[in-house]
């Protein structure tokens, strides 16, 4: 319907909902209630208890309530709370950048590559900068891949490389013109006081004063990243939380394909 309004029947349970004006669910439709953990640099006392609550109001939160709480050292206070949110979201108009890109599963995906590139394709990955953390780039990268999606080591027609952790940008750059690397895939996980976004933009920068931008697919992904984010960076796609190596090969597959089929 073109308001948006439907309803749901279930056991004789009916209401009704409006996407243009959604909240959160908790215990009936459009309650709108939260739970909210946060910490407080204050005592654990009463008024600790307190500022919590008006911080809540604050945030749009009626009937405000403070279900835990506990000193996590001297001077600071961890609450676990919960309210009901005022605020709403027109869901219909909401419009999010995406990958654009078929996903295909490893084998359509090495036959794709057969088909339309004719020749293996080589693929580096990494966590630069002081990224410590490999969960992200192993899941992609590592033949046994992550819940049930091989990684790209297993893909026949593609040349994988994992660099593995804290790769600094001008090593990560150094091994993709050894290899001729036809994709680079940057994993950042420790995103503290924006580190990642000078770290990503570094590498565009470098990948530039090099004359490789254009000649490379630059991928970036992590939990705080978005496609959104990667395109103001500067990188052709980002890959947040839920992707896997279907998605990331597929898309490189497809935009290799298209670039070739543009000469």
């Amino acid at each position: 319907m073109s308001s948006g309004l439907y309803s749901m029947n279930k056991s004789g349970f009916d209401q009704t909902l409006d996407l243009t004006k959604v909240k959160p669910y908790g215990d009936t439709m459009n309650d709108g209630k939260t739970q909210l953990s946060f910490t407080l640099p204050v005592p654990c006392n009463d008024e600790a208890i307190e500022a919590a609550k008006q911080l809540m109001r604050k945030m749009g939160f009626e009937n405000p309530q403070v279900v835990y709480y506990k000193e996590l050292t001297k001077g600071f206070t961890f609450f676990n709370c919960y309210g009901s949110c005022v605020h709403s979201v027109d869901y219909t108009s909401i419009r999010v950048p995406k990958v654009e890109s078929t996903v295909m599963d490893m084998h359509e995906t090495d036959e794709f590559i057969k088909t339309h590139i004719g020749r293996k394709i080589v693929v580096i990955g990494a966590s630069t900068g002081t990224d410590a953390h490999t969960v992200g780039i192993d899941a992609i990268m590592n033949m046994k891949g992550y819940a049930g999606h091989y990684g790209l080591e297993r893909y026949e027609m593609i040349e994988a490389l994992n660099m593995g952790s804290q790769v600094l940008n001008e090593d990560f750059i150094a091994k993709a013109i050894e290899l001729k690397a036809d994709a680079l895939l940057v994993s950042q996980t420790v995103t503290q006081k924006d580190v990642h976004i000078q770290n990503l933009t570094e590498l565009v920068e470098m990948l530039e004063a090099e004359g490789l931008r254009d000649k490379i697919i630059l991928i970036c992904g992590g939990p705080r990243l978005s496609h959104e984010l990667a395109k103001e960076l500067g990188y052709d796609a980002g890959f947040s939380m839920n992707s896997y190596a279907d998605d990331v090969a597929s898309y490189i597959a497809q935009e290799m394909g298209n670039r070739k089929a543009k000469g």
